[in-house]
This record gives structure tokens, C-alpha cells and sequence, in this order.
């Protein structure tokens, strides 16, 4: 397999990029969005105003295969060393160790940036993040039952938590 690379969010990936999160609204748990999200909406999710926090599209031989962000994970300032880790794959890339790549690329970006701890919030249903997670050295920190609620029945969530300095 090629190497992945990674490239900062230009506008011009969007609409790839929303298409591979908008998959796995319509077909899985691991978004609590149960409709599609628009354009403005995705928009707003992959692009923030502070660029301590940023959204990097992942590459395998110069094409787009999905995306990898890092956001706040809370909005009050004492939260400011933590970061929120986001992670999206075209469903065709699954299993092939872009998501570990995309970790470590991201952890290496978020420790330049003086993040002391990331997080990441993942569908319990969601085993092959669990996996890919675990395997990066994220610990389980917290679990909610029942939280979400799509497809007729409820969701739980489980928090990693991954100390980086």
C-alpha cells in the first residue's frame, strides 16, 4: 500500500469530504446525525475560525480519502489544552491503516500545537474505531448509555482519552 499524506481543508475538498461523512449518516451509527447534513452545515464543522484547530484531508497516491480534524472539545477556556480528534473514512479505505496513520499524523500536529490531551467520542456500535483507537494508546474514560437515540433505538457513546505531552 501507498503512504498516506495529508494536506490542510481547501474549500475545494468539501464537497468529497461531506459526501464520505453523509455515508456513514445514511448507513451507520457512527454519526449521531440521522439526516443528511447540508453544505453550510458541513462547512461549518470542518472549518473554525481559530487555527490552533484544523481539518486535514487524508491522501492515498494524490486522492482524497477521507479526513481527520482536530476541534475543541469544549468551548470554556480551561478546556483550551484539550482537543477533540475527529476521524472519517470513505467506507472503501476502512481496515487499511489510514486511521492509525491519521492518528499519529494528528497527534504530531496537535503536540506542535501544545495540546496536553485529546479526545475522541466514538458509537459504541463503532468497533473498528474502539480497535483503531485502542490500538494507538486512547484509554476508555467515560461511557454513556443511552445518549443518542437513531433507527428506532438508543445509542451509547464511549469517550478515549490519549495524554500527548
Amino acid at each position: 500500500m501507498s503512504t498516506p499524506a495529508f494536506k490542510q481543508l481547501e474549500t475545494t475538498d468539501i464537497p468529497f469530504l461531506m459526501d464520505v461523512y453523509n455515508y456513514f449518516v445514511v448507513h451507520s451509527t457512527h454519526s449521531f446525525h440521522t439526516e443528511p447534513v447540508t453544505l453550510s452545515e458541513f462547512t461549518d464543522s470542518v472549518i473554525h475560525p481559530n487555527s490552533r484547530y484544523q481539518t486535514y484531508v487524508v491522501q492515498l497516491d494524490g486522492k482524497p480519502q477521507g479526513y481527520v480534524q482536530i476541534m475543541p472539545h469544549k468551548k470554556k477556556q480551561a478546556y483550551d489544552p484539550t482537543g477533540e480528534v475527529t476521524i472519517y473514512l470513505h467506507p472503501e479505505c476502512v481496515g487499511k491503516g489510514l486511521g492509525s496513520a491519521s492518528i499519529q499524523f494528528i497527534e504530531a500536529i496537535a503536540q506542535k500545537r501544545g495540546f496536553h490531551s485529546l479526545i475522541a467520542t466514538v458509537c459504541a456500535d463503532n468497533a473498528a474505531s474502539i480497535h483503531m483507537f485502542t490500538r494507538n494508546g486512547y484509554q476508555q474514560c467515560a461511557y454513556y448509555r443511552e445518549v443518542g437515540f437513531k433507527w428506532g433505538r438508543f445509542l451509547d457513546i464511549v469517550t478515549f482519552q490519549k495524554i500527548i505531552s
